[in-house]
């Protein structure tokens, strides 16, 4: 392990070699093993190549509520972003501190090997609360800290055995060593990174092209490929779509390069973290765009943080980072002029157009043209393959309802009209033919339950991924679940959540194998709808209520539905 010094500052290198690196292989082979999950993976990525220096492992239960509450290590340094190892309670009560452990990806490969340090029952509510300004889980960073994360956080420092292996666009993937000692190679003595986790546009690209004659200075595309928010457009589609717009710069001036991040969306907060990862990367300028890593609208319609928030905070902090920030201006363009103008640079009467993320997606979606001045036809091209109009994508429909509420017959009649229909093939995912062939050793305790429904959600993923339409009925009564469900759906599908809203009482004259009846008796427990609740969903895309309609005309009505929604 070593660390080197260049204009970006000290830079942590845990990855040994030789005779230490053998011994490291030898520890591994009888250690204790903790696999890592995708997001700890990255994590650890950026932490063994000196990313994330100063860290030399995982935070201390002193520096963690330092960083939580302050944005500080415990000894005063800038450093905004918990990183610790959250791990099961199983595992953790297996540990000894001074222990040696390795850490190894999903297929086995040794990463790291760790010696812990502390371990502690993470307060995950309040870090939520500290790290994003809010506890509500439609922040997709609030919903993963408080859904998937495990319950025990560890610390401890690491040595690093084997990195990370990645198979696409090698090219483009250089570590902060790496990426060092490229701009010294091409003579680069200034160079501005640009954060983005979406695709390029003409008005991204004027905004760069200015700064970097303003600084006069070369600029890197320093995309985030690792977890970014659900719904976010694929990291390959992305990085071909910066390969389209690279020729727009002068020759020379203008490379991409790839940051395995797990982002948070922390906003303000992580606005300066991605400053501290770029200046350890060698760069000595960072554009800290508007809205900077928010995560978009919350359940009120509004921000989770303020437009300007982010660039606010990271240069109120500038006398303590050795990066250069900058503000991205606010670009519109003027119709009349035929150009982008900065707000200030709008005369009376101009309004400015602009189209956001959202509205480029709907505009996809819906299969209609994007116009000519937003968007490089080329980019919109490679946008295209990728995000198909919406009557060409996959769809899950997510029924969900009490028992006997009539989901599953309306079901079985959308997808016979939908066969009918064509144009896409469907599958039904039953919950006996489920029960029967994917989760038959599970019992119907509430764990159980959400895992049943977890296997589902991931099957009808994977059936949306391919362009099919996966037709789900089950119970599904929590609301934590279901999310969990859209979240998987939605990063490569349309999910559409249908609630079976047929009132219980109706529900229960219907039950023909007497299940209310003995749940009522005592007989069964933790029966939805009696001693177990259902949670109703607040935002389904529709209700309905098989009691107020034949079935005939509710299957009509779904399929209206979907004709509305321009998925048919």
């Amino acid at each position: 392990m070593n660390a080197s010094t260049a204009h970006g500052g000290t830079l942590v290198n845990l990855y040994v070699e030789g005779e230490a690196l053998q011994l490291e292989k030898e520890k591994a082979k009888s250690n204790v093993s903790w696999d890592l999950n995708p997001k700890q993976m990255l994590d650890i990525e950026l932490l063994l190549n000196g990313a994330f220096s100063p860290l030399t492992g995982y935070l201390g239960r002193a520096d963690y509520d330092s960083v939580v509450d302050t944005m500080r290590l415990a000894d005063g340094t800038l450093w905004p972003m918990p990183i610790a190892l959250d791990v099961t309670t199983e595992f953790a009560e297996s540990l000894e501190p001074g222990q040696c452990i390795t850490l190894r990806d999903p297929e086995g490969v040794v990463i790291a090997n760790l010696t812990v340090g502390e371990k502690w029952q993470a307060d995950r509510e309040r870090e939520a609360q500290q790290l994003f300004g809010t506890t509500d889980t439609a922040h997709p960073g609030v919903n993963y800290l408080l859904t998937s994360s495990n319950p025990v956080y560890l610390s401890g420092s690491l040595v690093g055995v084997t990195p990370p292996l990645h198979y696409d666009f090698q090219q483009y993937r250089r570590d902060p060593h790496a990426l060092r000692a490229h701009f010294a190679e091409l003579g680069w003595d200034k160079v501005i990174a640009f954060q983005t986790r979406n695709p390029v546009h003409k008005a991204h690209v004027i905004m760069m092209k200015r700064l970097m004659a303003k600084e006069q200075a070369n600029l890197v595309i320093h995309t985030a490929v690792g977890r970014t928010k659900p719904g976010d457009i694929d990291h390959f589609c992305r990085v071909r779509c910066y390969e389209k717009i690279l020729p727009k710069f002068p020759a020379g001036t203008c490379e991409i390069s790839i940051l395995p991040l797990a982002m948070r969306m922390a906003g303000p907060r992580e606005a300066l973290w991605h400053a501290i990862i770029r200046q350890n990367y060698g760069f000595t300028h960072f554009i800290v765009g508007r809205d900077h890593a928010g995560p978009g609208r919350n359940n009120m319609g509004g921000l989770f943080y303020g437009p300007t928030e982010a660039q606010e905070l990271v240069s109120s902090l500038q006398s303590e980072l050795n990066i250069q920030v900058l503000k991205a201006p606010f670009l519109r363009y003027v119709e009349g002029r035929g150009e982008f103008c900065e707000e200030h640079e709008l005369l009376s009467g101009e309004a400015g157009l602009y189209i956001s993320g959202a509205e480029l997606k709907q505009l996809l979606v819906d299969g209609e043209e994007v116009p000519e001045w937003f968007a490089f036809p080329e980019v919109v091209d490679e946008l295209r393959r990728t995000m198909p109009p919406r009557n060409k994508q996959g769809i899950t429909l997510f029924f969900t309802g009490l028992s006997g509420s009539g989901k599953s017959t309306l079901a079985n009649g959308v997808m016979v009209k939908l066969r009918e229909l064509g144009g896409r093939h469907v599958s039904l995912l039953d919950g006996d033919v489920v029960r029967k062939h994917l989760s038959s050793e599970l019992t119907f305790s509430k764990e159980h339950r959400d895992l049943n429904i977890q296997r589902i959600g991931y099957v009808a993923s994977e059936i949306s991924k391919n362009g099919g339409i996966a037709i789900c009925a089950p119970i599904a009564p929590y609301t934590k679940t279901r999310r969990a469900v859209r979240s998987m759906v939605e990063e490569v599908g349309v999910f559409v959540e249908i609630h079976v809203a047929t009132p219980i009482e109706v529900c229960e004259a219907r039950d023909r194998k007497g299940f209310y009846a003995m749940a009522r008796a005592g007989k069964i427990k933790g029966f939805t709808g009696v001693d177990d609740p259902y949670e109703t969903p607040e935002n389904p895309e529709m209700r309905i209520d098989t009691s107020q309609h034949t079935m005939t005309d509710a299957v009509s009505q779904v399929i209206e539905r979907l004709k509305e929604m321009k998925l048919l």
